[in-house]
């Protein structure tokens, strides 16, 4: 009787102790403070910051991305810095400064690889996602941009200098390496679309986004848009636009003019354009709102103050908010209910609810800009 009841008392005894304050990752997000090389950890149903991470570096044009299981985010800093960050306990888990000047980065779709993509030198670095040691050196003859993640354990990327596009494949032993052609002049950032069918090129350079079927078994150059804007005068372009914020929606592109106030509609399958739209300023952020016919949209500086709201099918502005000032990101919930806004001048990420378009909480950052919540795990190309 003894040992059935030793034997008892050992099977009810827990194999593992459980964490005494379990954190689901699912509802968190993080924002970039840029002024201060920080993170502020988020929880999208308290709408407040719930902790901060600091010694990140220079982050005044960072962005990241997470991996599969929402934990890590992985974040890409302008000096060249690559830092894993643990979103459960909040710090860092692993930094290397990979090179001079970084731009961007991508996590592959397994979540083995992170690619980042670099100014000096110029190229890609792809490293192991777990303890980041480099995996392969990409050498580029000019300054990457436009690094995306593509189904199949590639990344897709460009170069501002040569216009040349590239396709690499790290699914085998060794990496290979595609050359798809040349998109344009200047090409100044690029985007995947949601379904991962196609890899879109601004040019700077010259008029024109130049499109890839990334489904062809050899992906050619399209280039479209090549008319718009020979009639009038473009103005000094005051900031890029951020490609990844491309608003796909109602069969559409919804793409920001560069040099010019207004949005720029083009039909998905034809890559016709349809429509423009007038808007407040030169657009940084096109956005679309998650299960909704609206995009959101922000602006470039001196009109940075406004965030304003187009009706897809009717190609309207129908609503015009001022949140605050110098209003650099926005982020949805990842069924649209609420948008999170940064206000860097102002300090402040303000949250909207997206059906009354009115604020509905905010809390206090140092100089916010980019808002990431853990969804984009999810989803290809962010």
């Amino acid at each position: 009787m003894k040992r059935a009841f030793v034997l008892l008392a050992f099977l009810a005894t827990p194999l593992l102790a459980a964490p005494e304050t379990p954190l689901a990752t699912g509802d968190l997000g993080l924002v970039i403070e840029r002024a201060t090389g920080s993170l502020l950890v988020i929880d999208r149903s308290d709408r407040a910051a719930i902790g901060r991470i600091e010694g990140l570096g220079d982050l005044s044009h960072a962005s990241m991305t997470y991996s599969p299981d929402e934990r890590f985010a992985y974040v890409f800093g302008r000096d060249g810095g690559l830092t894993k960050v643990d979103m459960v306990t909040q710090e860092i888990v692993a930094r290397t400064v990979q090179a001079g000047n970084s731009i961007g980065g991508a996590i592959s779709d397994d979540g083995k690889l992170v690619a980042v993509s670099n100014y000096e030198p110029g190229g890609v670095k792809v490293f192991d996602a777990d303890k980041l040691a480099l995996i392969a050196d990409i050498p580029a003859d000019g300054k990457t941009i436009g690094l995306v993640d593509v189904p199949g354990r590639r990344f897709a990327w460009t170069v501002w200098d040569t216009g040349e596009v590239y396709l690499g494949d790290f699914s085998g032993p060794e990496p290979k390496i595609a050359a798809l052609g040349k998109a344009g002049k200047n090409p100044f950032d690029a985007v995947i679309t949601d379904d991962a069918h196609t890899y879109l090129v601004g040019l700077f350079g010259e008029k024109g986004v130049t499109a890839y079927d990334l489904w062809s078994d050899k992906p050619e150059p399209r280039k479209f848009l090549t008319d718009y804007g020979k009639t009038g005068e473009d103005m000094p372009v005051y900031k890029m636009p951020h490609l990844q914020g491309w608003a796909f929606t109602e069969g559409q592109y919804a793409l920001p003019a560069v040099g010019r106030h207004e949005l720029l509609w083009v039909n998905r399958d034809t890559l016709e354009e349809v429509a423009t739209t007038p808007v407040h300023g030169q657009p940084v952020f096109v956005i679309a709102q998650p299960a909704s016919p609206f995009v959101w949209v922000n602006f470039a500086t001196p009109l940075n103050d406004t965030v304003q709201v187009v009706d897809s099918r009717t190609h309207e502005v129908v609503a015009t908010l001022t949140p605050g000032k110098a209003i650099l990101h926005m982020e949805f919930a990842p069924r649209g209910a609420e948008v999170w806004i940064s206000s860097r001048d102002d300090n402040k990420v303000l949250i909207y609810d997206t059906r009354t378009r009115e604020k509905v909480g905010e809390f206090a950052a140092e100089a916010p800009s980019g808002i990431f919540f853990t969804a984009r795990a999810h989803q290809p190309g962010l």
